[in-house]
């Protein structure tokens, strides 16, 4: 009996969500009980892989945030790069809507917090924590809903949530790399020209791709460009289909996703998540670092995504998904705001100041749960036999 209900379990969409939402409120607990001493010492215990003294060397929440999600990306960047190529990405037109969407999803939320943060250089540096969507909170969320919402709008929130992860990419890229080191980064060139030529032999050997990517970890995130992104760069090299007409990168993905999902997103919310509520204010909650962000998500994410795709509707440059309603796309734009895995990622690079980490985690856990009630109850209601019968925004 508990083996078919853990089975059923598991084999539901909004699994993925349900577990990382445990995981954030499990390491509250732990960081607000006896065992907090213990939790965060044991996140800045450095542990070494070194030989003849060369090596790295860091605390395990970086070994988490820079190891464990390269991983992470290294499957977002597998899903990519199979929607680009034989999925939702491959047809241009069917991208225009969804993809003006996430760019105004993230632009808003993006105005928002640095207007509330203005004139504070420090806080300014985390603009990005609201603009970015989890994929798997936010799809977790929408699968409760069940099967009262057309699947085009699945497709709509997913390919809104895989341009916005695009976008959190080149964000992460472009200004979050310091003390950049040419001569490492030159070495990294080394394993990406084996990763090319396996591509280019379409080779079906996965192993010496995974070594070659791990070598161009090593090189990447000793080059000062964060780490992570490795992860994305291997993905665009496996080939998605071999001289056997097999497919390397539709099996990596299928067999990364569980161990992505039920092991390594709850690893990273377990470790990030810890809010200290210990000697906790309400003014310290209405700061402008958790308001800018908290606002960014419920506020932001909501007009960008919205307005966007309220505009590009009323402009004849697009069309409603199949089936959907405004109300529906309302609901839609809320989820949007639950920004959590990416967010406190973004955060981890923003700041390495525990006080303004626990204002940035605060920020990004009421953001996302206000987001993801909202979004939840607008998607019911706009989705009952009532809400058919109401007028619709767009007559």
């Amino acid at each position: 009996m508990l083996a078919r209900a853990i089975e059923k379990f598991f084999g539901h969409e909004a699994s993925g969500g349900i577990l990382l939402m445990l995981s954030a409120v499990a390491a509250m607990l732990v960081a607000n009980s006896s065992l907090s001493d213990g939790y965060h010492g044991a996140l800045n215990t450095y542990l070494a892989v070194t030989f003849d003294g060369q090596g790295i060397e860091k605390p395990l929440i970086l070994w988490i945030n820079d190891g464990l999600m390269a991983v992470f990306f290294f499957l977002v960047g597998l899903e990519l790069k199979r929607e680009l190529i034989e999925g939702k990405l491959k047809n241009p037109r069917d991208v225009v809507l969804p993809g003006m969407a996430a760019v105004g999803g993230m632009v808003v939320p993006a105005l928002i917090f640095v207007l509330l943060n203005w004139g504070n250089s420090v806080n300014l540096g985390g603009w990005a924590i609201p603009a970015a969507t989890d994929i798997a909170f936010a799809l977790g969320v929408l699968a409760l809903v069940g099967d009262r919402v057309p699947s085009s709008l699945k497709v709509f929130l997913l390919t809104l949530a895989i341009l916005d992860d695009m976008g959190a990419i080149l964000i992460i890229a472009l200004f979050y790399t310091a003390d950049l080191k040419i001569d490492y980064l030159f070495l990294a060139l080394l394993p990406l020209l084996g990763l090319a030529y396996l591509n280019y032999k379409k080779s079906h050997r996965i192993a010496p791709m995974i070594l070659l990517g791990i070598i161009m970890w090593f090189f990447v995130l000793k080059s000062g460009v964060h780490a992570t992104l490795a992860g994305v760069v291997l993905a665009f090299f496996i080939p998605i289909k071999d001289k056997w007409g097999k497919s390397p990168l539709h099996a990596l993905e299928h067999g990364l996703t569980p161990y992505v999902l039920y092991l390594i997103v709850p690893i990273f919310a377990f470790a990030n998540a810890g809010v200290v509520l210990k000697g906790l204010s309400f003014s310290d909650v209405i700061a402008p670092l958790p308001m800018g962000i908290a606002l960014g998500l419920i506020v932001g994410k909501m007009v960008g995504v919205f307005g966007v795709t309220f505009v590009m509707v009323k402009a004849g440059l697009a069309r409603l998904p199949s089936g959907a309603n405004w109300g529906q796309i309302y609901g839609i734009a809320c989820l949007a705001g639950i920004g959590f895995t990416m967010s406190l990622f973004i955060g981890g690079l923003s700041f390495s100041d525990p006080a303004l980490m626990n204002e940035v985690r605060i920020g990004v856990l009421a953001g996302s749960l206000i987001s993801g009630l909202i979004g939840y109850i607008a998607l019911m209601w706009a989705s009952s036999p009532r809400a058919a019968t109401q007028p619709s925004i767009a007559e």
